[in-house]
């Protein structure tokens, strides 16, 4: 019955990755060897937050939709979590029980991840291993800072809630080891980065150990979902007004 049980679950993790973070890795390999064997990455840049419509009102529904859904798999890992291995929201902390401590913490992951992220893309465009990121590219709409934002929380909540309280909960389940479990979470973290880059691969896999190391210590995803998303609002909002004055996109 334990190998049966042992199946079904890697087979839900399988069955989530593939939907979300596990695609988004394969097709960012891809898309790096794609970019690496057509000219150097130095010369090359990555578009983030890119328009999906020439038109403004299909653009703006069009990207409210791609955020919409690309929360759907977050939902189903909640749910077969909870049938799985009876650990729902408020097991893996991913609820309001507690904003200040989890504001605090988050405030500090965010200034130490922040100028760390900083420091490997500047060696990494140094280096020739990371693409040049425009990290904003919406047209100049009423809508186009809310929908950064809300996308700066789309992949806060997706990565961190399945990165850390889905794979963390399964990997408990499945007994395996405390650092199997952080650098395996890590690794895919990193993966689904590598198409801008070595640089960013690299960043993100230490971001990863830094949170999974984070996760385990305090038990609550919360935390890490706000660092997640102040890395990633400054990072859009901001980027018109500081990427110039750090060499982003330059």
């Amino acid at each position: 019955m334990e190998n049966v049980n042992a199946k079904i679950l890697k087979f839900e993790i399988a069955l989530v990755l593939a939907l979300s973070l596990g695609q988004s890795a394969i097709y960012s390999i891809l898309s790096f060897a794609d970019k690496a064997t057509r000219a150097p990455l130095r010369e090359q840049t990555t578009s983030l937050n890119n328009p999906l419509s020439t038109r403004e009102f299909f653009d703006f529904s069009y990207q409210l939709l791609d955020i919409v859904f690309a929360l759907v798999p977050v939902l189903l890992a909640l749910y077969l979590m909870k049938r799985s291995t009876g650990r729902g929201v408020r097991e893996i902390g991913f609820d309001l029980r507690a904003p200040g401590k989890d504001s605090l913490m988050g405030a500090g992951l965010f200034l130490a991840m922040g100028l760390g992220t900083l420091g490997v893309y500047a060696a990494g465009r140094a280096l020739g291993i990371t693409t040049a990121i425009s990290a904003a590219n919406l047209g100049d709409y009423w809508w186009s800072v809310p929908v950064l934002l809300l996308s700066a929380v789309r992949h806060a909540v997706l990565e961190e809630v399945l990165m850390l309280g889905f794979l963390f909960s399964y990997a408990r389940k499945l007994r395996l080891g405390l650092w199997t479990t952080i650098i395996s979470s890590a690794v895919i973290r990193g993966s689904y980065h590598l198409y801008q880059g070595a640089g960013p691969m690299i960043g993100n896999m230490l971001m990863g150990v830094v949170f999974g190391w984070a996760y385990h210590k305090y038990g609550r995803v919360m935390p890490l979902v706000i660092a997640h998303f102040m890395l990633d609002a400054i990072g859009f909002v901001g980027y018109a007004l500081i990427g110039p004055a750090i060499g982003i996109g330059n």
